[in-house]
């Protein structure tokens, strides 16, 4: 079942095709096999992915456990792995330590030898050269042979592969000189696995032969309770995928919003989930607009149609998430508090309050074979509300500006990316976002605003004379520098700005 990212119209699909004509394609069409159809594979398996990293990510939630419990469904228990969890771990740790099995599996076969015919070795074998020239033999000519425990065990490992790699043609390149169990044998080793395993579990010391032996455990657990001929109907899903979209994101953005404490015992979870019930998709603090002080950025995710962009609803929501947010800081300060020292929403002298950026962010498809590249565009028009149009530094007036995401890279990523490669995306966007307002700010033709700033030393003085032509079209920096934002058409304002130096934002 296809999202409606997936989708250009009520027709088309991203694909060029209705959804009527996937349904109704070619039945000799082999989306299982052909390397044509690779794609798809990729995408049932990161569907998958998201929907168990994100009943791992918030099984914990009461708040989001609350719609979890209507929305997604599964037959597997919390600790269960399905099949498709152990293919994907089998073939992900042989890809990851291929060398060093392989190198295990040669120096058990050749410790175990007696008697090597070498004649007949070098005559029948092929050997692999070591870094010093040198040759070495995966497979021996002798009399005599005992295979240990550890030959068996990874004996279980490489037929268990080989039977994934068969049934599912992932092509995977086996290395000949591994025994390999097949067939009726293979069958049977699936029945009784287990108990083979129990009689050499204590003698793996090696990190890759234990995690080895973990993986074969799982396997024979889950083919022992079934009859291997008979796969067990394995299921999750969700209704309502918007939810794992949002979590996505702010998996991109932030880290888990609980985790988020400070030293007082503030939690970013009580700006979050608000009291009236609203509850913010992504929230975070970094450098303000205007200053070196610190400001919520505030974001919304919308899971549409690749075409589509937010209506008048998204925009009066996110005015009530704006204000909800400054009030909850407001609040703080009025009681001495903030979440963190250097950040400043209400400056005391010009009572003007500070820009809050906000953003929504698209999940679109351009190329669906491009799980790559994030894509990351501005796109849409920037939205603006306001009370007085004339005062920037007003709580009532809100910026948006709308991103689009490739939403299958974060698809992908969301269950792949390293932590490394987390932060990296953070601090690009975040840069990057705050950039994209400056810059338009400093464009008086778009935002309609001119920034100036007043220089001389009597700063109070100059505020309350001016205060009334002044309300909320200044501000007084981190730094002590005041800060006049003009509207185009506030002509009260020409006579007080007409001395003063246009101010750039950086």
């Amino acid at each position: 079942m296809l999202p409606k990212v997936f989708m250009k119209n009520e027709q088309k699909t991203i694909f060029g095709i209705s959804k009527d004509e996937i349904l109704t394609l070619d039945s000799e069409t082999n989306f299982k096999h052909d390397k044509e159809f690779e794609w798809i594979r990729q995408i049932s398996v990161y569907f998958y992915n998201s929907l168990i990293e994100f009943r791992k990510r918030n099984k914990f939630s009461s708040l989001i456990q609350t719609s979890l419990s209507k929305s997604l469904n599964s037959n597997l228990g919390q600790q269960e792995y399905s099949y498709l969890d152990l293919l994907l771990s089998f073939v992900n740790f042989y890809k990851k330590n291929k060398s060093i099995i392989l190198f295990k599996h040669i120096q058990s076969t050749s410790q175990n030898i007696k008697n090597t015919n070498w004649q007949k070795t070098i005559r029948k074998s092929v050997s692999i050269l070591n870094q010093n020239g040198q040759p070495v033999y995966s497979k021996f000519s002798a009399k005599n042979k005992k295979v240990d425990s550890e030959e068996e065990l990874l004996t279980y490992f490489v037929s268990i592969l080989y039977h994934f790699n068969k049934e599912h043609l992932l092509h995977l390149k086996i290395d000949k000189s591994y025994k390999i169990i097949k067939g009726i044998q293979f069958e049977t080793l699936q029945k009784n696995g287990l108990s083979k395993l129990k009689k050499i579990k204590y003698k793996y010391f090696n990190d890759t032969l234990k995690k080895i032996y973990y993986l074969c455990e799982a396997y024979f657990h889950q083919t022992s309770l079934n009859n291997a001929k008979e796969n067990r109907e394995e299921f999750i899903s969700i209704n309502n995928y918007n939810l794992v979209f949002e979590d996505m994101v702010d998996k991109l953005f932030s880290d888990k919003i609980e985790d988020i404490v400070n030293e007082e015992g503030l939690s970013l979870k009580n700006l979050k989930y608000n009291e009236d019930g609203k509850i913010i998709d992504h929230v975070y603090d970094y450098q303000s607009l205007i200053d070196t002080s610190n400001i919520f950025y505030i974001g919304d995710s919308k899971y549409y149609k690749s075409n589509n962009i937010a209506r008048n609803t998204s925009k009066y929501k996110q005015i009530t998430y704006s204000k909800n947010v400054i009030q909850y800081n407001i609040d703080l300060l009025n009681k001495q508090q903030s979440y963190k020292e250097n950040i400043r929403y209400r400056d005391e002298l010009t009572e003007g309050y500070n820009i809050t950026p906000n953003f929504f962010i698209y999940g679109y498809i351009d190329d669906y074979r491009n799980f790559e590249g994030a894509k990351l565009e501005e796109r849409g028009k920037i939205i603006n509300s306001f009370h007085f149009e004339n005062r920037l530094f007003d709580r009532d007036t809100l910026f948006v500006h709308q991103y689009q995401i490739n939403f299958l890279y974060v698809l992908k990523n969301y269950s792949q990316f390293s932590r490394r490669k987390i932060e990296e995306f953070r601090r690009n966007t975040k840069k990057r976002f705050r950039n994209n307002f400056i810059r338009f700010f400093n464009d008086n033709q778009k935002s309609k605003f001119t920034f100036y700033e007043y220089e001389e030393s009597d700063i109070s003085d100059f505020v309350e004379t001016n205060f009334r032509k002044l309300n909320g079209k200044c501000f007084k920096t981190s730094d002590n520098r005041l800060i006049i934002a003009k509207h185009n058409e506030d002509r009260q304002l020409e006579d007080v700005v007409s001395k003063l130096k246009i101010y750039i934002l950086v």
